[in-house]
């Protein structure tokens, strides 16, 4: 059982460039444009041939409200791909306090569509995680019992903000909710992968997926730790379409040489313990 925690399926036409240059760098052979219409819109069961054709079982899919460096892609665009097979695709909600007023509405909107966890995206949104007014969000994810999804690290794209991908930021907010399960995508990308992995270990509340990051780098960028124990607390996740096909990560997180039963809980059992909506 493979479950992709961090997909992207937007309709082309509302990205700024900056993605689908972003895309068509790190996807290398991969055919991601192949599921796409001539108008750039996601042809749903050409999303779901290919992701099945890469071994996926179950993919989390990501809507963003962030105007200044990726666009706004709405979670009501993602639905048409969810009918179409609602075993495979689940919904991962997105609020931006710069948008959305009262947040707590727009949470629970979005979750009432079928969304399974709430994404926040400090660093394209440009806000702090740890600011007083999202807690409303942290407030709605504690009475549904819904994880939180954090952009942790940073981002190339023009119109972010980076300092807001600081995984310290989060420190109260992970305190103060210890009830909600909290990943940090992308692990603390850049230069914060020590205090991603340290809250990781010191938190029982807090995950890392692994979006965006070469499997055979992973030794390389938690070099200070012992990798089979953090291990433990990591989820897949491959940021696709900006990655060269799941079936390809999966191949080098086999070579790391964990064993079979940590594997199994990246690749599957961490996410179904986080995301039980899934019936992983």
């Amino acid at each position: 059982m493979i479950v992709d925690a961090h997909v992207h399926v937007p309709r082309l036409s509302t990205l700024k460039p900056a993605w689908l240059e972003w895309a068509d760098q790190f996807s290398g052979d991969h055919p991601w444009r192949s599921v796409y219409s001539d108008d750039g819109d996601p042809i749903p069961s050409k999303v779901d041939d290919l992701l099945a054709g890469q071994g996926v079982d179950r993919a989390l899919l990501f809507c963003e409200y962030s105007p200044r460096a990726t666009g706004i892609q709405p979670i009501e665009d993602l639905l048409p791909i969810v009918r179409h097979n609602p075993v495979r695709f689940r919904l991962v909600a997105n609020v931006n306090p710069h948008l959305h007023h009262p947040l707590a509405s727009e949470v629970e909107r979005q979750l009432d569509l079928g969304a399974v966890a709430v994404k926040l995206h400090p660093v394209h949104g440009c806000f702090s995680p740890g600011d007083r007014e999202v807690y409303a969000v942290y407030r709605v994810c504690e009475e549904r019992g819904v994880p939180v999804i954090f952009h942790s690290g940073v981002s190339s794209f023009p119109g972010s903000r980076s300092s807001y991908g600081d995984p310290a930021l989060l420190v109260d907010v992970v305190e103060d909710f210890p009830a909600v399960q909290f990943v940090f995508a992308h692990g603390g990308r850049g230069w914060w992968y020590d205090t991603a992995a340290f809250l990781a270990l010191a938190k029982p509340n807090v995950w890392l997926d692994l979006a965006g990051l070469p499997p055979r780098k992973l030794p390389e960028y938690y070099a200070r730790f012992d990798l089979r124990r953090l291990a433990a607390r990591w989820i897949f996740g491959t940021d696709w379409p900006g990655v060269p096909g799941a079936a390809r990560n999966v191949a080098a997180l086999r070579e790391l040489g964990l064993g079979e039963e940590l594997l199994a809980g990246i690749l599957s059992g961490n996410a179904a313990k986080i995301f039980p909506a899934l019936n992983v």
